[in-house]
């Protein structure tokens, strides 16, 4: 007896993409999340009124239902809208040679480099034509009409015949790295740098090992669409999905813990929660990470040992030292609501080498108490560093102060009185990522390069049985993870429901 058609392990960006898209197709979903709420990393928690991004903080097209941005075509094509705050430049990056302003636009963009560069902003113009190029043919084929089955190719032929050959012929740049691509067009030092630490603000990769198109679709979405940051804090993103899920007929369990994945005769059959409810289903979809999946929701013996093995290999990305605070407003001067603080030393991905920091109540003051801001600043944290701590115990927090002030110092060069300011502090660890997030070694993600070909599909081994999120393809951040979500459900309907789906949207 079928207690759903599909369910939906965690409710994370691509869980709640796939979810909403299935219950659009007809299907009858459930969705299990462990936490209080849905979201994942892009969820917020409040305290003492200030309420806080857990997760990412840079944004575009959220606003814009023509953008390329998975997440937006998605929520119109459920019916659903996001009221999100148009700004630029994106941030500021507060390089060791000054503070370089990222515009969306390419001639602003260039423009600011000039000012470091003349020599590198003219080799820009080359990267922009290439990236641009790219752009323009993968947005003529949305997203929404991609699958990851042998039927693509046939659909996207019939339904985008135009579209199809030009793309064709950009594989060899689909398949390129970012480094690759700059190797024919710049040779600045300073401009290469700069390549590089956009590839790593979005993949944590270099641009060696960084993917073009992932770096190609956000230039083109900075210069096409707008800059914009969701209203209500990130976790609006996920109130949305939700809405759209529940309104096509989907349900949301929350605190609904999955212990096991249910597999009988090499197909998956349902879940079995913590409690020991168990539910149904022919399908399952996973939104836990790929080493989650294989080593804990999955028994070692319902997995070829083969595929179990390389899953658990995965090569992991660093985690992640957080620090919200909350501060006092009051006499400060003129603040920008995202910057990027950048040490000495040529190597970007290094951890404790560059430190995002995010502002977002300077774009919507419901965030903070009156007279106060919301401060989010992270850096990369590997996660070795604490193994064998225990969260509490002394050597724990001797850490954390350490890495905190490592923060502070980054905050120092926006703030520089902030530690005055100071009214409320939280930080968290990789552990606290790994526990609260769901995360394994509270990972960003694999550390999958351009090198090592795409991203695994949303295809396992087992029947019935899918995964999404950012262990699979196309890879990691928010719109990677929606596109993920697609890419599934898409798979596991007809091509005539996706045609009629995309119909809707003309």
């Amino acid at each position: 007896m079928r207690d759903a058609d599909v369910i939906v392990i965690g409710g994370g960006i691509g869980g709640l993409v796939a979810a909403g898209l299935l219950a659009r197709y007809g299907r009858r979903v459930v969705v299990c999340e462990s936490h209080r709420t849905a979201g994942g990393a892009a969820h917020c928690f409040t305290r003492q009124g200030f309420r806080f991004d857990a997760g990412p903080s840079l944004f575009w097209g959220l606003g814009d239902p023509r953008s390329l941005n998975p997440l937006s075509q998605v929520l119109a094509a459920l019916g659903e809208s996001l009221e999100a705050v148009p700004y630029d430049p994106l941030s500021l990056y507060h390089l060791p040679e000054g503070t370089f302003p990222v515009h969306g636009r390419w001639r602003d963009y260039r423009a600011a480099a000039a000012r470091f560069s003349p020599r590198g902003a003219e080799e820009l113009a080359a990267l922009e034509q290439r990236f641009m190029e790219l752009y323009r043919v993968l947005s003529a084929i949305p997203v929404l009409g991609l699958r990851a089955d042998k039927r693509l190719v046939p659909f996207l032929m019939r339904r985008y015949p135009i579209a199809m050959p030009r793309m064709m012929r950009h594989l060899g740049l689909i398949y390129s790295s970012v480094g690759q691509v700059a190797d024919r067009h710049i040779a600045d030092p300073w401009a290469r740098r700069l390549i590089d630490l956009e590839c790593f603000l979005v993949t944590t990769l270099n641009a060696r090992e960084t993917p073009v198109p992932a770096i190609a679709i956000m230039f083109g979405e900075r210069d096409q669409s707008v800059i914009d940051y969701p209203k209500g804090g990130t976790e609006s993103i996920a109130a949305a999905l939700v809405r759209a899920l529940e309104r096509w007929g989907g349900t949301l369990r929350t605190r609904a813990h999955v212990e096991r994945i249910l597999v009988e005769g090499g197909a998956a059959r349902g879940v079995r929660l913590r409690d020991g409810e168990e539910l149904r289903a022919p399908v399952v979809i996973s939104n836990a990470s790929i080493w989650d999946t294989a080593g804990a929701l999955l028994a070692a013996e319902d997995l070829p040992a083969k595929y179990r093995a390389a899953a658990l290999r995965t090569p992991t990305t660093p985690s992640f030292m957080h620090l919200h605070l909350g501060i006092r407003a009051d006499g400060l001067g003129a603040l920008h609501p995202h910057h990027v603080v950048v040490e000495d030393g040529e190597d970007v991905t290094v951890p404790g080498k560059v430190f995002v920091i995010s502002i977002p109540s300077l774009l919507d003051p419901s965030l903070a108490p009156e007279g106060h801001h919301a401060v989010h600043a992270f850096t990369l944290e590997p996660w070795a560093a604490w193994e064998g701590c225990e969260r509490g115990d002394e050597a724990y927090e001797a850490r954390k102060r350490e890495r905190t002030e490592a923060i502070y110092r980054a905050l120092e060069r926006i703030i520089p009185d902030i530690r005055q300011r100071v009214v409320l502090e939280l930080s968290a660890s990789p552990l606290t990522h790994a526990r609260y997030l769901r995360r394994h070694q509270g990972t960003y993600g694999p550390a999958i390069t351009a090198a090592d070909g795409l991203f695994p599909s949303c295809h396992t081994p087992i029947r019935g049985l899918y995964r999404v999120g950012d262990s699979t393809r196309p890879g990691v951040g928010v719109p990677a993870a929606a596109a993920s979500g697609i890419l599934c459900a898409n798979t596991l309907v007809s091509p005539a429901e996706v045609d009629g789906l995309l119909k809707t949207r003309r």
